[in-house]
């Protein structure tokens, strides 16, 4: 049997078995416990990380089960995950970063050299792009790990008031636009708010936590509209691209059989400050009906500019 193939099967023995002695893998193999220690060395030197310990009950361990076996991917398989990784280079922050460049470094390494041609050649062809965000989520890797272990955690958040203290409960995070956002249960306002990732300052302290909260799959199939209000405008054909474009509107707008569209759908009141904006950028391409606070808010902004560019 050839070393490699032999190595291969030691590999996937001691990581399914993470306790084992010389005696067991030379059994196992019909091999001479010299030949064994000499596969142990050479799973220690591809990165197997093996504790050996002395004595009577001596014998191997491995110190973590989260190396996997090699897994064999086709041509077009690995090509497809290199560049799924690619999609992600535009984040300025990113959990598991090392792990990302390792894992990416180490496929590009493994393919042939025809494979490598063709995929420098795509590279030169097809971006998956965001908008570059020079802003750092430092905290990035901690949040994602609290809502993992269930903790509650006391932070400290630039908001639009200033600094405050907030104890909350994370669900998870999510990249939007090139940034990333951390819908969290607020103890203090009793609901789940959308924080930004990068704003949070601190991490004072955590705990964890008995509440059991929905996932953050769950959190995007549920919104929950407390105060309801019909949102109701008349879009034209620019209109229409440009809402399709934001994933907020995409799923609300109709399009009309001449390249003209409308939204009317119920939204909660407390995203009106959120929309605000996404409509004053559309200018005369949404012409809202309803409701009149967001035809209020418009003015108010519009006034805002208007002022500031007076003679």
């Amino acid at each position: 049997m050839a070393k490699s193939k032999r190595l291969l099967d030691i590999l996937m023995f001691v990581t399914a078995k993470k306790k084992f002695t010389a005696q067991e893998i030379a059994d196992e193999f019909q091999i001479s416990i010299r030949t064994v220690h000499r596969y142990i060395v050479d799973l220690c030197d591809i990165g197997l990380p093996i504790y050996a310990e002395q004595g009577r009950n001596g014998g191997y361990t491995v110190l973590t089960n989260s190396f996997l076996p090699p897994i064999l991917f086709t041509e077009e398989e690995a090509v497809s995950i290199f560049f799924a990784f690619q999609s992600l280079k535009y984040y300025r922050s990113l959990p598991f970063d090392a792990e990302i460049s390792s894992v990416e470094h180490k496929l590009y390494n493994s393919l042939q050299s025809e494979a490598k041609t063709r995929v420098d050649k795509i590279r030169s062809h097809i971006a998956f792009w965001n908008p570059k965000r020079t802003i750092d989520s430092p905290l990035l890797n901690e949040m994602l790990e609290y809502s993992i272990g269930n903790r509650d955690v006391h932070i400290q958040y630039e908001s639009k008031t200033g600094i405050r203290e907030k104890h909350i409960r994370p669900i998870g995070v999510y990249a939007h636009d090139g940034l990333w956002y951390l819908p969290a249960y607020d103890y203090d306002k009793k609901k789940i708010l959308l924080f930004r990732v990068d704003r949070i300052l601190s991490i004072i302290s955590n705990e964890k936590s008995e509440a059991e909260f929905m996932s953050l799959e769950e959190w995007f199939d549920f919104h929950e509209v407390k105060k309801p209000i019909r949102l109701h405008v008349h879009l034209t054909m620019e209109g229409v691209r440009q809402c399709k474009s934001v994933p907020y509107f995409e799923g609300f707008v109709v399009t009309q059989a001449d390249g003209t569209g409308y939204i009317d759908t119920i939204i909660d009141k407390g995203e009106l400050s959120f929309i605000t904006p996404l409509f004053l950028r559309l200018g005369r391409h949404a012409r809202i009906i309803e409701p009149m606070e967001l035809i209020d808010g418009l003015r108010k902004q519009a006034e805002e500019i208007l002022t500031m560019y007076q003679d």
